[in-house]
């Protein structure tokens, strides 16, 4: 449990730089340049979500048992996870009507992923895991919706093309996901 929480505090630790020391932030990519200070990120980022997936296989070894979700949470997780899969192709898919609506799909992405697996699981690790990320998500989103206030960000409208694109994309990848990715890679089969 100890390589998953050291993780967690890598990883969303540096995820998190934004969120309570913008400043700080602008002046050490100022200082440093942005080369070295993404390099910097995206090796501690590694090493957190390394730590992160170790950590959790092995906490799921011995799991410790905190509740037992009603199996009925696990087709709203299904649910859940449909959406987040929308709001994450959302995130990469220019002018879609997802991301003029919430401005910031891929973190309210990581939130509704999050709560689907808080849902659905009852284990000690998988609270840690999806609790952490859930709890970084809502101020993350908060962060991002204020300093898009305080820089008067305008996001375009959407368009009906990249829309429906997000839409397809995001139930292919769903479903991939579902039917065979999470059971190959996690190693839980949740559909098919």
């Amino acid at each position: 449990m100890l390589l998953l929480v050291l993780g967690l505090v890598l990883f969303l630790g540096v995820h998190s730089v934004r969120i309570v020391g913008d400043g700080w932030r602008t002046r050490t990519i100022a200082r440093i340049g942005a080369g070295p200070w993404k390099a910097i990120y995206s090796v501690v980022s590694l090493v957190g979500f390394l730590l992160i997936i170790w950590g959790f296989s092995q906490a799921r070894m011995a799991p410790t048992l905190l509740w037992s979700p009603p199996p009925g949470m696990r087709h709203l997780a299904w649910l859940l996870t449909l959406v987040a899969f929308l709001l994450l192709v959302a995130a990469y898919v220019p002018g879609n009507h997802f991301k003029a609506w919430v401005h910031h799909p891929m973190v309210l992405a990581v939130k509704v992923w999050a709560l689907a697996h808080l849902l659905a699981n009852g284990n000690l690790a998988h609270v840690l895991l999806f609790g952490a990320f859930l709890v970084w998500a809502v101020f993350d989103f908060s962060a991002a919706r204020r300093r898009d206030r305080a820089g008067a960000v305008t996001y375009a409208p959407g368009r009906l093309m990249p829309t429906l694109v997000t839409l397809a994309v995001g139930v292919l990848a769903w479903a991939a996901f579902g039917i065979w990715l999470h059971g190959w890679w996690i190693g839980i089969r949740v559909m098919g």
